[in-house]
């Protein structure tokens, strides 16, 4: 079984050996909670087990452990200019054995492994093992959800790792925008700015799973206020008003089945 205090108190060890005084360590950890907060609501939303939901928890507390030495190594959370942090921290668990400092039974090892190297992938495999991907739905959904709260929480040159100049005047890509209006999440590839990573993280809301997970987002209320960022570039304002208002359609179509 998952021993919720060992894994706590592990997590707090292991993230000992940072910078808790940067603001993004600081980041890291606070998102690394709140998503295991996120992942145990949306399992139990489903009525697993409760072997299940603490799995969930557990998948949450460890989906982002490749963060710390990805900063620490390279200076930058963006992993085009560094490693994927997913593939990255399910190596440093699994590979050079860092889980067995959480769990120590090997049982979920494959379930585990599985959902955080997925949480980041643009989209899944749909004909993975039905448990295998309904852990990794559960996880991307948690850390989509607590994304637009460290957008709220944080100030934009943290989340977006720019100056604050550079965001007031920064232009967005068409291709991004497109790929927004066609309800599909923003590849990486083809984000150029920090208004496309802020469109990337709006859009994100069309890869959400589970309806819990859209009760959270509305809750929350911290997607709605991230519609309404704006910048200096007038040409950015305008994009972003028609990339939020389709975000406002398909959320109100959303809500009418939940």
């Amino acid at each position: 079984m998952i021993d919720r205090d060992l894994v706590l108190n592990e997590f707090k060890s292991y993230v000992a050996d940072y910078d808790i005084n940067d603001d993004k360590i600081r980041l890291k950890v606070v998102h690394t909670y709140k998503v295991a907060e996120n992942s145990e609501r949306i399992a139990r939303s489903l009525g697993i087990s409760e072997e299940d939901v603490d799995l969930a928890w557990l998948i949450g507390m460890l989906h982002d452990i490749g963060r710390f030495e990805q900063l620490r190594r390279f200076h930058t959370f963006v992993d085009a200019d560094s490693i994927d942090h997913a593939a990255f921290g399910a190596d440093l668990l699994f590979e050079e054995g860092l889980v067995r400092r959480f769990v120590e039974d090997t049982k979920y090892d494959d379930i585990i492994e599985t959902a955080i190297r997925a949480h980041n992938l643009y989209v899944l495999d749909e004909d993975e093992d039905e448990r295998r991907l309904m852990f990794s739905k559960i996880i991307r959904d948690a850390d989509k959800v607590d994304i637009y709260r460290v957008n709220d929480a944080f100030p934009k040159e943290v989340v977006y790792d720019t100056t604050t100049e550079i965001l007031a005047k920064a232009a967005l890509t068409d291709e991004v925008v497109e790929a927004s209006l066609k309800h599909m999440t923003v590849h990486r590839s083809l984000k150029r700015t920090p208004a496309d990573t802020i469109v990337g993280h709006l859009s994100l809301v069309y890869g959400i799973y589970y309806p819990e997970s859209l009760r959270m987002l509305e809750e929350q209320g911290y997607l709605k206020k991230l519609m309404e960022t704006r910048n200096d570039n007038e040409d950015t304002n305008r994009k972003l008003t028609i990339v939020c208002d389709e975000i406002r359609k398909y959320m109100d179509n959303r809500e009418n089945v939940l």
